[in-house]
């Protein structure tokens, strides 16, 4: 889910505005993944736990080759670390608000306390290649972002799989690709798979669609479901 730190993400998605619709529509779990940005990810934490819900911090990294990806982290300090790294990596870009939309940071009472400056949806110079360390120094887990997508993805921007990655779960758009995508990259036959709303509008949010197999509700406890290849 995006908040309102995209500049994408609608204005209404304040971090108490994304808890309460999720917790009205019956979701467990969420993640909160701005575009190159884990910065509203403590307000949005602390709005989804007044509701019982899980959410993951994380973040949409937008690699060199403009390729989008999901980090995710257990730990709020890993992630707040995490973007304390990309951040000097944003290509030097300015927020044409009027073009692209605004980049509110909020605090935990919903107020907003900041805009963010820069371009928030620009690339970094950070290779695709180089993701899957680079979480894994954090404490993260990489999922390329809807790989089925014809623009910003895996497949469209580098136009292959190749055999030696390390990634164990691939985000998909619509899971009626899930047979020809795994079909064209055999490396995708043994990882797991999610399929979520990426919503950057309330009205957007998924019900609860997809479920799958977890000891318990707890981040950790998530991140390692996620992690283990089928």
């Amino acid at each position: 889910i995006h908040s309102c730190l995209s500049p994408c993400g609608d204005d209404d998605m304040t971090p108490a505005n994304i808890a309460g619709m999720c917790a009205l529509k019956g979701l467990d779990v969420i993640a909160v993944t701005d575009h190159n940005s884990c910065r509203n990810c403590p307000a949005v934490l602390a709005a989804a736990a007044e509701y019982g819900l899980t959410a993951l911090p994380g973040m949409e990294l937008c690699t060199m080759e403009e390729v989008h990806v999901l980090c995710l982290f257990a730990r709020l300090e890993d992630a707040l670390d995490f973007d304390a790294y990309v951040y000097p990596h944003i290509l030097p870009i300015d927020n044409d608000e009027e073009l692209f939309g605004h980049q509110y940071y909020y605090d935990s009472n919903d107020r907003i306390i900041g805009t963010e400056p820069r371009l928030l949806i620009s690339a970094t110079d950070i290779p695709f290649s180089a993701v899957y360390e680079l979480t894994e120094r954090y404490h993260g887990l990489m999922i390329p972002a809807h790989i089925d997508k014809s623009s910003t993805s895996l497949l469209s921007n580098l136009g292959f799989v190749s055999p030696d990655s390390r990634f164990t779960c691939f985000e998909l758009t619509d899971l009626a690709h899930l047979h020809q995508v795994r079909r064209d990259n055999p490396y995708l036959d043994r990882c797991r798979v999610i399929s979520d709303s990426d919503a950057h509008y309330l009205g957007h949010i998924h019900e609860p669609e997809h479920t799958f197999l977890c000891p318990d509700r707890t981040p950790e406890a998530i991140l390692y479901a996620l992690a283990q290849m089928e």
